[in-house]
């Protein structure tokens, strides 16, 4: 009997998604409640038929080489792949799948929270009661910002993107995006990134991680927003520049920002948490039981229809 496919599994996964794995082949779990170092990934793929990677595992040439010629697929339970060298696996016939589309509301819903929290000051308020902190109700307390009939910009109008304007259309806000496209089936207007800065009271960042999108929320972008609008970023951390971003809210270039992600995760930059008129989070976006388990299982059946030889559900091409 020919042996069973080994799948490594760079960390802990629901059952629901081993169960499926199972059926396809040998799982080989890391049992290290971290993420695994360069050469520890390479050291626990070898000989893997499939890889299912997370979002802070560097997938390269050298993990593909470490694997084997054997290795058939590298399923990353993200929507997001910029973690993986994707070209460079395509050269070596690896298939690369994400898991886009399950976690679209789970995000879009943390992403408003975020709106929310920064703007009526949900985090000082917290805070302030939990240091059991004098206080009495009067008219100046806690002044926040209202959403009602102002402007939200959507930078990368893709799923997420437009499960935010959803919700922020029950909010009575304006929506302007602004993207490598316009699209007609969206009701929204379409402008210039510029444009969308200059405009916005708040600024929600929903677009993929690219070299073009590398800091693009830098110090030039963060002066051309209002000096009274908010930053949202539930996207990827190195979109902004959080050493620019610090720089603009201590020299009051723009109101608050309300972060899900980081540059150098887990690292924040530690002038925002600092700040009152910052709000953090350690990358919950997807945090739910429902959400974080779909993701795993639609990983799962694309590292199993791959294993079978039949085409991924959600394949990541060059």
């Amino acid at each position: 009997m020919p042996a069973r496919p080994t799948i490594a599994v760079t960390r802990w996964i629901p059952d629901e998604a081993v169960k499926v794995l199972a059926e396809a082949g040998e799982v080989r779990l890391s049992d290290l409640d971290r993420p695994l170092t360069p050469e520890e990934l390479r050291s626990f793929v070898a000989g893997a038929s499939a890889i299912v990677s997370m979002l802070h595992d560097r997938i390269d040439a050298s993990v593909v080489e470490a694997a084997g010629p054997q290795l058939a697929v590298v399923a990353n339970v993200a929507v997001g792949y910029d973690n993986v060298d994707v070209p460079a696996l395509a050269a070596r016939e690896v298939t690369v799948t994400n898991t886009p589309g399950v976690l679209t509301d789970a995000t879009a819903d943390l992403a408003f929270g975020l709106l929310l929290a920064v703007t009526r000051r949900l985090g000082e308020g917290e805070r302030l009661l939990r240091a059991r902190q004098p206080w009495s109700f009067h008219l100046g307390f806690l002044l926040g910002s209202g959403l009602q009939g102002k402007t939200l910009g959507i930078v990368g109008l893709g799923q997420i993107g437009r499960a935010m304007a959803t919700r922020a259309a029950a909010f009575g806000l304006r929506t302007v995006y602004s993207g490598r496209s316009e699209k007609p089936d969206f009701d929204g207007e379409f402008v210039p990134f510029d444009e969308l800065l200059r405009r916005s009271d708040f600024v929600s960042l929903h677009c993929p991680l690219t070299p073009e999108t590398r800091h693009l929320i830098d110090a030039a972008a963060l002066r051309a927003m209002k000096r009274t609008a908010y930053l949202v970023n539930t996207t990827r951390g190195p979109v902004v520049d959080e050493a620019a971003l610090a720089d603009a809210l201590a020299a009051g270039e723009i109101a608050g920002a309300a972060l899900d992600v980081f540059e150098r995760e887990p690292e924040v930059e530690p002038r925002l948490l600092e700040r009152d008129d910052v709000v953090v989070m350690p990358h919950l976006g997807s945090a739910t039981v429902e959400t974080r388990t779909a993701m795993a299982v639609l990983a799962a059946r694309n590292v199993t229809s791959v294993l079978a030889g039949e085409a991924p559900l959600t394949e990541v091409t060059p």
